[in-house]
This record gives structure tokens, sequence and C-alpha cells, in this order.
């Protein structure tokens, strides 16, 4: 039987490698895209890398969303049967202040290589999925999010992502193409980035637990979230593009977190007693054992424009795709602490 070919755009980050793993446990090829860097920056994906002298069913291929023909000549030279987007600037807070460049990847580079479909005349051989966000929902005030809630973006990042998820929905309608929009709520790993708020967090009590850091520094403590493994998520982008016809799904857990509420669930299973004193910007958690301040609120670190609440509606994916999340919020902040302290010996 014939492999499957997949070519994935955004190969060496959180939702790539896991997606990789996934596939190549499927039977597929797998084709990653990555950018050129004068740092290598494939730690994710190092364990089922081979060198390129060596056969694989994994293999990593240079390439750049801002770059039309690169993504054209990637998907001749592949051949896939499914194209996964999952390369953005994907930091919210960052986007405001690369809004120019975070359109151009998140918005433009989802339209080039629907264009590349197009141009190439694989609108029906090729299956292709965009990396939504619950970002898009924005400052909504729908207590749940689905398929049919309205936008509302309140960041450069939001924005361009929902361009992506118009775009591709106007390639469907007009071209046929089997494209889908997977429309995630966050989700989490311990090869979470670090400057994102959940890997921030469990990386910098782990440091205070071992002394190596003396405060964690973080932004609004009431941020409330949809928090899941991307492990869950990358097997419900996979079976949107096994279904007969292409559609859009919300993706989540149904169950919203504050952001300190993650906090005290990482503070009590590392057995780091605290105590929460003041309010607004002046919060702050105090070790009782050691009396110290541990961790304190920075404004820099809030977004020109927040958003408050966030929780999904993944009825549609439980009733059609088979799909429900398999990991809870415990289950996820045990496995990132495992994988902190068993990397310690970077501090």
């Amino acid at each position: 039987m014939k492999k499957k070919k997949a070519l994935i755009f955004g190969v060496t980050g959180q939702d790539g490698a896991y997606l990789s793993k996934f596939l190549l446990n499927k039977n597929y090829i797998v084709y990653g895209v990555k950018r050129r860097s004068s740092i290598i920056n494939t730690q994710r994906v190092d364990d089922i890398y081979k060198d390129i002298n060596y056969k694989s069913n994994f293999i990593l291929l240079y390439g750049d969303l801002t770059d039309a023909s690169s993504i054209l000549n990637l998907i001749k030279k592949t051949n896939p049967r499914e194209i996964y987007n999952l390369a953005a600037q994907s930091h919210v807070k960052v986007s405001f202040e690369v809004p120019e460049y975070s359109a151009d990847v998140n918005g433009l580079g989802t339209l080039r290589i629907l264009e590349a479909i197009r141009s190439l005349n694989l609108e029906k051989k090729v299956k292709f999925y965009q990396a939504g966000t619950s970002e898009m929902f924005g400052s909504t005030k729908e207590k749940f999010q689905n398929e049919k809630t309205s936008f509302h973006p309140v960041s450069p990042y939001g924005v361009s992502k929902c361009f992506a998820h118009w775009i591709t929905k106007n390639y469907r309608e007009a071209y046929g193409i089997y494209a889908c929009n997977g429309i995630l709520f966050n989700h989490e790993s311990p090869i979470r980035g670090e400057t994102f708020v959940t890997r921030k967090i469990i990386q910098g009590l782990v440091r205070i637990k071992q002394n190596y850091q003396k405060k964690l520094f973080l932004g609004n403590l009431y941020s409330k979230r949809d928090w899941g493994h991307a492990r869950d998520y990358v097997e419900a982008m996979w079976k949107m593009l096994q279904q007969k016809k292409p559609d859009d799904y919300v993706i989540g857990t149904g169950k919203t977190f504050t952001i300190k509420e993650f906090v005290n669930i990482a503070t009590k299973k590392m057995g780091l007693n605290i105590k929460w004193i003041g309010r607004g910007i002046k919060e702050k958690a105090i070790d009782i054992k050691s009396k110290k301040i541990i961790i304190e609120c920075r404004k820099r670190y809030f977004r020109p424009l927040e958003v408050d609440y966030l929780k999904g509606n993944a009825t549609k994916a439980k009733k059609i795709l088979k799909w429900s999340p398999k990991t809870s919020i415990d289950s996820l902040i045990d496995e990132m602490i495992k994988h902190e302290l068993n990397n310690n010996d970077q501090y």
C-alpha cells in the first residue's frame, strides 16, 4: 500500500513536532518545512530526524511563508496528499510589536499556500488544514464559543488569523479545494515555547523551587483560558482531513481556568505553599516557608487590549470527528513539571 505524504509548514514548532510523530505512527511520509536560520532550531523533532544521507520517512526542507516561489516549489517537489499550515508568528503580545510581519506570515502566508494549490491544479488532489485560533473570538461576550460565534479579534495576531480563516473558506467555496479551518483553543505541552505563559509559569516555579531563580513575573492573573494538550489537538487536525467533506471545527476542552488558578495548581503539585496578597497590578504571591515574594505582576506583560475569557464548545468535533480531549489540566501540568525537572541541568 502506497504511503500517504504530508507537508507540514511550521514543523519545528510545538504542534508541528506532535503532528509529525502522530503521522509517522500512521505510516505517513512527512515533509517538514523550516526557515533558514544561523541557529539550528530543530530540538522538538531531533528524536525523529535522521541525517539526509540516510533513508527516512521524515524529511526536513527549507521554505518560508513569505516566499511564494518556495511554497510552490515545495508542493511540486513533495507532491503531498495533505498540507498542514501550522506556521505563524504566534505570540499575541509580540504581534503588537511586529504587526506587519505577523499579518504577512499569518494571513498572506496562508493565501500563498492556497494560491500554489490552485495554480498547480491540485484542487482535487490535496487536502489543506489551516491552523486557526480562539484569539479570533477576542472580546466576544458569548459564554461558549463555537463555529457560529462571531469573531472580534483584539490583536494583530487575531486579525491576521481571521484573514487566514476567511481566505481558506473562500478558496474552498470558489475553487473546490478541500480546505479545513481548525479553530483551536489554547493547547500546551512540555515543549511549548518558553515565552508562552503556561511554560513560563512551570519553568519559573521549578527554577524558584531549585533556587535557580528568585521571582516569576506575570501579567493579567485573571485572564481565563481553555487549556488542552497539543498531543490531543493534532489528532483533531488529522481527523478533519479524513472526512468526506471539508469543514471548520472548534477544538477545545470546554473548561476554563485563570492564570492564577493555573499557578495555584502548579505550586501545590510542587510543594510550594504560597499566599496571595495585594490587588490589581500590586498582587503578588509569598512563599510561606521562606517569607519571600516569589511572584509579582508587571504592566509590561499586559497586552494593549486584553482577552479576558475564552471557552470552547467542541460539540461539532465530538459528533462528527468523534474527537474529545484525553488529557486533563492536572495531567498536563504534571507532564510539564516532570519535563522541567528532567531538564534542570540546563539551569
